[in-house]
């Protein structure tokens, strides 16, 4: 129970739910007295069963133990758990490549609606490999790694087309040539090309005054629980839930006021790509 851990993805509340569910139908444990059975903490259990904190497939098979569940349906209870958290290619992350893109890939592929706001730079999500790459290499990432973190970032964009994704970007980010002029205009057209592909991109202009937008997200919203939002921090971002993410729900709706008509939002992209 120590070391660490991958913060909750939606199918923890899935799986919490179920276990608070057999503790209580099961079993006659208070919740205090399941942690002290497994010699865990109260503040833990509460957490796994409210789908707050990760929870591996080991530790599912303890806990089903210590509730004295039968084998078979232990059996059971695991391949389903095992069958959710197979995902995909993140279980088997590339070397240089940190956790939290595998993380957010994994909630990604959950979601049934994601929704960008960037701020300074094109959402990872659309962005070209000319793009990336000169924008990792200006953080001073070796050339290598940018290669597999490019790799991983293509992997993920994998997404698109088997969810709704829509993205709000600055024009402040839209003029930030990285890689130069060619590379510059090759990513304003594929932004240009995103419509074709059932793919929203509406523009926010430049010095909107909005200081509550000052910060990028991506806004994620699930069949069975509540949306949960990636704030973008230095080297990964932090994930909100339930009450922190509330606020999120405002800031779309402003967004929505702010941007750009998509009609409109096209013809501000013809014309960064001329001036570029």
């Amino acid at each position: 129970m120590s070391g660490l851990r991958l913060p909750p993805r939606p199918r923890d509340r899935i799986i919490g739910a179920r276990l608070r569910a057999v503790r209580r139908e099961r079993t006659t444990l208070s919740l205090e007295a399941a942690a002290k059975a497994l010699g865990w903490g109260l503040a833990t259990m509460s957490r796994i069963e409210n789908g707050k904190r990760h929870i591996d497939t080991d530790e599912v098979a303890m806990i089903l133990t210590a509730y004295k569940i039968p084998a078979a349906e232990r059996r059971e209870f695991l391949n389903e758990v095992k069958t959710d958290n197979a995902t995909g290619w993140w279980d088997r992350p590339l070397p240089g490549v940190p956790d939290e893109m595998g993380t957010l890939a994994s909630y990604a592929v959950d979601a049934d609606s994601l929704t960008d706001w960037a701020v300074t730079l094109v959402p990872g999500l659309l962005q070209t490999e000319g793009y990336a790459m000169a924008l990792m290499l200006s953080g001073g990432i070796e050339r290598e790694t940018a290669e597999l973190r490019w790799v991983a970032r293509r992997r993920r964009q994998q997404i698109l087309g088997t969810v709704d994704y829509s993205a709000y970007i600055s024009e402040t980010a839209l003029r930030t040539p990285f890689g130069g002029p060619e590379k510059h205009r090759e990513q304003i057209k594929h932004l240009l090309d995103a419509r074709d592909r059932g793919i929203g991109v509406r523009v926010v202009p430049q010095h909107l005054p909005i200081g509550s937008l000052s910060h990028s997200w991506l806004y994620m919203t699930f069949p069975n629980t509540t949306p949960v939002v990636n704030v973008e921090v230095a080297e990964g971002g932090v994930y909100l839930h339930d009450d922190q993410a509330e606020p999120y729900t405002k800031r779309m709706t402003m967004l929505d006021h702010s941007a750009l008509p998509a009609t409109e939002s096209q013809t501000k992209l013809r014309s960064i790509l001329k001036e570029a």
